[in-house]
């Protein structure tokens, strides 16, 4: 890992000197295209071995090995001109051809672009990624996560960058809960830089049976993301999984009319932290049935997963506490859940989980369609013993699981833990915001920053109230 770090290190501060590259988002966009390339150059060696019909989709001269191998080859304004006169532009207009690394090739470079505009300083990253080996070969397999992890701690503090990031530890627990089985389809309809796939593939690796190359394996990996850089981050992590097929699809799900989701379409499993507390563009909402009809991307998503699944379909969503409480569309929207779902257990996460980039409280549904639910598990996770609140210092950890894990399978009711029947959540009209009853209120101890996330909870409850009375009134 410190090798790795280094290595990283080293890019940020080459590309810090170069005039082209304007913050954090930029320079992270500009090393991931990069490594794209000298990652996808790696695995073309190693489909060239196992594949004896291989066939790249890249033209010889823009093979990475044909012009970045080299540490003295191009340099200065002859690879500058190269790269913004002949590789991307090709690239970017590539025939997706019968093969399926074209269409990822393509599906790449489409939004991507050379911020850098010193050639000098261009090939000091080049030989710097040239000291990574991503192959097979190399003993250490996992050398792209050292990179992906470093990546991510730098989106966390890259202002709206954020949101990209779900904490490892929240997605591995909600993977290992759902289970999945070799074959069954994993979709995440936000996937971000591809965290709930790569963990899916990582927990069906210690499966009997399990085949990386097979096209059970190779089809089960579906994923959909509108904005490029965590799009490209997830393709190159996705190919390092072992995944060659163009698992996902650049766009916006919510574009997809809720009719066309038929039985061929659905899907096993949906593992998903859709975007909350953002606005849709007007008009998506006309792709949804009118009682379904808002901008609230989070209500949206939810509506949609519920309508994907496949009967005896698994679900796991982050939501937040809005989603919980809210009145109006969110009724409609939790009353179909409730109907055609079992929706068996929420866990409410403590305050900071998502820290440094919001504090609204968050909550993880766990559901399945195809029985109505008649009752509904609450687990409220408390802080491990001595951390009040988590940060980017002391972020939460898989083993803070452990005892919602080891309750999960044989569940009684304790101080953390209690269930609701249906005819209770009918009667207090769908709000699921439903308050630990074995840990009241006035028990607590709040810090000022909990105190403080408490009064926005109150805020957006009050908004989100005056809005319907607004919307009646008129």
């Amino acid at each position: 890992m410190s090798n790795i770090t280094s290595i990283v290190r080293s890019i940020r501060n080459i590309m810090r000197k170069d005039e082209g590259v304007d913050g954090d988002a930029q320079r992270i966009s500009q090393m991931v295209w990069m490594l794209f390339m000298k990652i996808f150059a790696d695995k073309e060696e190693e489909w060239k071995l196992s594949r004896k019909t291989y066939k790249s989709p890249l033209p010889e001269k823009l093979k990475w090995q044909n012009w970045a191998a080299d540490e003295d080859g191009l340099t200065g304004d002859e690879l500058i001109t190269f790269i913004n006169d002949e590789l991307f532009p090709i690239l970017k207009t590539i025939e997706p051809t019968d093969t399926d690394q074209s269409v990822i090739v393509k599906s790449v470079f489409n939004d991507t672009y050379n911020y850098m505009k010193k050639g000098t300083l261009f090939r000091q990253v080049i030989n710097e990624i040239n000291k990574i080996d991503f192959s097979s070969k190399n003993k250490d397999r996992h050398v792209f996560n050292d990179i992906y992890e470093s990546i991510l701690k730098e989106l966390q503090s890259a202002g709206s960058s954020g949101e990209y990031y779900t904490p490892r530890a929240v997605t591995q627990f909600m993977v290992d809960m759902i289970d999945p089985q070799i074959g069954e389809t994993v979709l995440d309809p936000a996937c971000g830089t591809g965290g709930f796939l790569t963990c899916t593939l990582d927990n069906l690796s210690k499966k009997d049976g399990f085949d990386q190359g097979s096209l059970v394996t190779q089809n089960s990996i579906r994923g959909i993301e509108k904005k490029p850089l965590p799009h490209l981050l997830c393709t190159t992590n996705l190919i390092l999984h072992g995944i060659e097929k163009p698992a996902i699809i650049k766009g916006n799900l919510l574009t997809t009319p809720y009719d066309n989701w038929k039985n061929s379409n659905q899907v096993n499993l949906v593992l998903s932290n859709p975007p909350f507390g953002g606005q849709e563009e007007d008009g998506i909402e006309k792709n949804f049935p009118e009682e379904f009809r808002t901008r609230e991307t989070a209500d949206l998503f939810l509506a949609l997963i519920i309508k994907i699944l496949k009967k005896n379909g698994r679900a796991s969503v982050v939501l937040p506490d809005g989603s919980l409480f809210g009145k109006g569309i969110k009724v409609r929207i939790k009353e179909e859940l409730l109907t055609k779902c079992n929706l068996h257990t929420i866990v409410r996460l403590p305050n900071g989980v998502f820290n440094p980039y919001t504090g609204i409280k968050t909550n993880l549904l766990f559901f399945e369609k195809g029985t109505s639910t008649k009752e509904t598990w609450y687990y409220e996770m408390p802080y491990p013993e001595g951390i009040k609140n988590f940060s980017k210092s002391k972020p939460i950890d898989i083993r803070h699981f452990d005892d919602i894990k080891k309750w999960w399978n044989d569940r009684k009711e304790n101080k953390y833990a209690w269930k609701i029947s249906l005819d209770e959540i009918k009667e207090r009209d769908f709000n699921l915001d439903i308050k630990n009853p074995y840990f009241p209120e006035a028990e607590k101890v709040y810090t000022t920053e909990e105190l403080l996330v408490k009064i926005d909870i109150s805020f957006q409850k009050s908004a989100t109230l005056l809005a319907e009375i607004k919307k009646a009134l008129i």
